[in-house]
């Protein structure tokens, strides 16, 4: 079977925040703290900042 999901910890979500505003491929982050990358694209739609959404007020 595979790996049993658990929340992303406080950390992992900035770690994940910073690479997104690095431009990091959503692959390339789900290698970092060893997640997979559904996992990683979700936490991004429900929870993070988009900088390409930043300057539309």
């Amino acid at each position: 079977m595979g790996k049993a999901c658990s929340h992303l910890s406080e950390e992992e979500r900035q770690v994940i925040q910073i690479e997104v505003g690095n431009g990091t491929g959503v692959r390339k982050m789900a290698r970092l703290p060893g997640r997979s990358p559904s996992g990683i694209s979700r936490e991004i739609r429900r929870n993070m900042w988009f900088p390409s959404n930043e300057s539309e007020s």
